[in-house]
């Protein structure tokens, strides 16, 4: 066997380790740490080296970079001192013709390319093997290292950052939006979303307005509280005493009906002040978590939201909050209210109660609800005005006509969606 055949054998198998040291540091980069994290534990010894690498990820690329530069010039040197053995000086010149076409394609863009669609299972095929590769190089690795930082330190910069929280919560909500044109896991996408926003988004915004909520007046006989609790469609009713703000307590149906039965019927002797527990008032500016947490640690359900006089302004419940997570939970006692009717012409007919979080959620728009909770308080802000019915208003991409007007309050507005997005400009 010749020289230049020995030199050709040795030029594919370097191009080969090229490929090699190419595809892993791709798919070493791109790889999906919760998909390993999962394969770790679950018992994948593969995934656990592909963890160990990555945590590592300056002395891993600092070991594939060097590996793959070795090879690649080698692999250079040697066709060189082949051509310009046969070819003379002019070899020179076709050397770097053809290795340069031959590391970009074969040992570049193909593995590469190919690591980057199949990452995760590129990842564990070379995790052992790497593995190798970066203990054999480590002390050269270590070498480069000091040098790198040296020039960083130079030039007063990093060498490493750490991962702030909010950059973390971004990277899951990133995580999460990539998969937004998929309807199969769109439920999934939906909770997901709501979960990381449970720490942004304020009771005020989910709790049921006190134009909603049923309570009664504790001055009223046992027979008429009973009554009105009992034909009522909530468990926990709140009572009022002189005025409607001054809620005194809140009395569960069960224990009223409880208490009903061991008095044999008779109604009149009904103590329900005894009955009611004390109320819980929260502000309206605590958040959704901090709230579920302050469900668990009180083991209660139901709370009263006030505003920063004091005044009442509704009610939120531990069901609220699930809502906001898992979508709306209709019981055989809830009122049924639609709030949304598609139309033939792909337009939306919705109430102006509505609030803003529920349309994006099921529809997965983007309307802000920094301003405004409701589809009704929207418009009045971006308009600046009350409006007349037929009135027709465009911002953010949608067209909004005002269907009904009671008096100083919008009632229903047609919705209509263009094709074409749109920005934030208001016309009327």
């Amino acid at each position: 066997m010749d020289e230049n055949t020995l030199s050709l054998i040795a030029i594919i198998l370097l191009q080969g380790m090229s490929a090699f040291f190419a595809g892993s540091e791709t798919a070493l980069t791109a790889v999906s740490r919760p998909v390993m994290h999962q394969l770790e534990q679950d018992g994948s010894r593969r995934a656990r080296l592909v963890n160990r690498l990555v945590d590592k990820r300056d002395r891993l690329i600092g070991s594939l970079l060097l590996g793959n530069n070795l090879v690649n010039i080698l692999a250079s040197s040697l066709a060189t001192g082949a051509l310009v053995g046969m070819f003379g000086d002019a070899g020179i010149a076709y050397a770097t013709a053809g290795m340069t076409v031959i590391v970009v394609i074969f040992g570049e863009v193909l593995p590469k390319t190919y690591a980057i669609y199949h990452a995760n299972r590129t990842a564990l095929l070379v995790a052992a093997p790497v593995t190798g590769v970066v203990l054999v190089l480590t002390p050269f690795v270590r070498a480069i290292e000091a040098v790198v930082r040296g020039v960083f330190h130079l030039f007063g910069a990093s060498y490493a950052a750490s991962v702030s929280i909010e950059a973390s919560m971004m990277e899951l909500k990133g995580a999460i939006e990539v998969h937004a044109g998929e309807d199969e896991v769109k439920e999934e996408r939906r909770m997901l979303r709501s979960i990381l926003e449970l720490g942004d988004v304020e009771v005020g915004q989910v709790m049921t307005h006190r134009k909603g909520v049923v309570t009664v007046d504790a001055n009223l006989s046992g027979a008429q509280i009973l009554e009105q609790v009992v034909g009522c469609p909530y468990s926990r009713v709140p009572l009022w005493k002189d005025d409607p703000d001054n809620i005194v307590g809140v009395v569960h149906a069960k224990d009223l009906l409880r208490a009903f039965r061991s008095l044999d019927g008779e109604v009149d002797k009904l103590d329900v002040a005894e009955l009611a527990s004390d109320p819980w008032f929260i502000p309206d500016s605590t958040t959704l978590l901090e709230q579920l947490q302050a469900f668990r640690a009180r083991r209660e359900h139901f709370a009263l939201v006030v505003d920063e006089y004091g005044s009442l302004m509704g009610v939120v419940t531990l069901e609220d909050i699930l809502e906001e997570i898992v979508g709306d939970i209709v019981d055989e006692h809830d009122v049924a209210v639609a709030g949304v009717r598609p139309q033939s012409d792909g337009s939306f007919i919705v109430d102006g109660s509505v609030t803003i979080r529920d349309l994006n959620r099921e529809f997965e728009w983007r309307l802000p609800d920094d301003e405004a909770s409701t589809i009704a308080g929207l418009i009045l802000h971006e308009a600046r005005q009350i409006p007349d019915v037929g009135q027709v208003f465009r911002f953010y991409g949608f067209r909004f006509e005002i269907a009904k007007r009671q008096r100083n309050q919008i009632t229903s507005i047609r919705v209509t969606v263009p094709e074409g997005g749109g920005g934030a400009t208001l016309q009327v």
